[in-house]
């Protein structure tokens, strides 16, 4: 009688993809610019402080702390310092008018906001009465506040998100290093397959796996390469692999990773290189294969990991496929960017629904957020509603065996931070 391996928990395979995972080495140095969604190579140093001089936090007037302690003290306007300026030094008993950003004047120990002062124009020029007992610091920027020489100011292994590029040029960055591009390749097996535009033949479908794959490894900064649509034929995906593996990192596919007849994935990736099949306890994306394609002696060597590419073969349902990309594929395809924290930003929420039948595997159910600050859940789970992955804000990751009553807290993992 012929025994089923048991089932391979989520956290098993994902260590397992995690463990073999090799970070790309070769770097580049790029425009700070053109850096959005790359990964650092290397820490960032400033060799600047920031702010680089004491400099107003507000529009108002500069003046000596010691010398407003009436709360009704009138001094002469002498001078007047736009952001961008530099003043003199305060001379006693006067005040500088002084715009945010501007350096403090020597001499000048507090800002007081305009609100809190009256101009006087007198003929022998214009006065302020400070209505205000200032401290010492008040609304100053010191010098080196936000960042002092020779700080880190941004680590390696850091995918470059918009802030990031904003503090790098706050230091004067106008590039830096980052790992190169990942380079994926992506087919897809099936006779049944059509693109959108082409007339349905009956039992065809579109292809709609080949957008979403596709956006979803372009958002995490890949550089694809499309080899489209596979006879369901053991050598057309053979020569396929080969082909991909030339030049690329990881080879994905979605579909064909069962054992059926017309099922090539399996025997052309074994007879290519070498193959894990993978049954995970998880719902939905049961199958999962994952292994590397050999590359030719004359290949280019250009993809990651010497004479072998990766390979990961999704199961072919869409939300199935969507599924296993971000709770493995997206793991995995970070790693091998340098990238160090992959794991996924999670909310303990609760939930207004209830769902009563356990499953014995990890589930990831669609639901969203609602006006009373739970998650509603989608009403149909099934792996081909592609409809609940675009109602939904997340998963709830759900574990083996465990029901959900009304009011339960779950955990809830946002695509926000899953898909960028």
């Amino acid at each position: 009688m012929l025994v089923k391996p048991p089932l391979l928990s989520v956290a098993e395979a994902l260590k397992f993809l995690l463990k073999s995972a090799v970070p790309l080495s070769e770097a580049e140095t790029i425009s700070t610019l053109e850096a959005n969604g790359r990964v650092l190579a290397a820490a960032q140093v400033s060799q600047i402080n920031v702010p680089g001089m004491d400099n107003s936090q507000m529009d108002g007037y500069a003046v000596r702390a010691a010398e407003c302690v009436s709360g009704e003290t009138r001094l002469r306007v002498l001078q007047r310092i736009p952001a961008g300026h530099v003043g003199i030094a305060l001379e006693p008993g006067t005040a500088a008018r002084i715009f945010t950003g501007a350096m403090v004047p020597p001499g000048a120990d507090a800002i007081v906001m305009q609100e809190a002062c009256e101009i006087i124009k007198d003929a022998d020029g214009d006065h302020v009465i400070v209505r205000h007992v200032p401290q010492a610091g008040e609304w100053i920027r010191e010098t080196g506040e936000d960042i002092k020489v020779a700080d880190t100011i941004l680590p390696a292994g850091v995918r470059l998100r918009p802030q990031a590029l904003g503090l790098a040029a706050s230091v004067g960055l106008a590039s830096v290093p980052v790992l190169r591009k990942l380079r994926v390749a992506v087919f897809f097996t099936g006779d049944e397959l059509t693109m959108p535009g082409e007339a349905l033949k009956p039992g065809a479908i579109y292809n709609s796996n080949r957008f979403l794959l596709r956006g979803l490894l372009e958002n995490l900064g890949c550089e694809v390469k499309d080899f489209g649509i596979v006879p369901d034929q053991l050598q057309a995906t053979r020569d396929t692999l080969r082909a991909a593996a030339a030049s690329h990192d990881l080879i994905i596919t979605s579909g064909g990773v069962s054992v059926g007849e017309e099922d090539h994935i399996k025997p052309a990736v074994e007879a290519e290189g070498r193959l894990n099949m993978w049954q995970i306890a998880m719902k939905p994306g049961k199958p999962l294969a994952f292994g590397e394609i050999n590359r030719s002696s004359g290949s280019n060597g250009n993809g990651n990991g010497g004479n072998k590419a990766f390979f990961l073969g999704l199961p072919g349902n869409p939300v199935s496929t969507f599924v296993t990309f971000l709770v493995f594929v997206r793991p995995f395809l970070l790693r091998l960017q340098g990238v160090d924290n992959v794991a996924p930003r999670a909310l303990t929420l609760r939930a207004d629904f209830n769902w009563p039948k356990a499953d014995r595997r990890q589930e990831f159910l669609r639901a969203r957020f609602n006006d009373a600050g739970g998650l509603d859940l989608f009403p149909k789970q099934g792996s081909g509603v592609l409809t609940s992955t675009v109602w939904g804000d997340g998963l709830i990751d759900n574990p083996a065996g465990k029901t959900i009553a009304e009011g339960d807290l779950v955990r809830f993992i946002p695509f926000d931070h899953l898909l960028n």
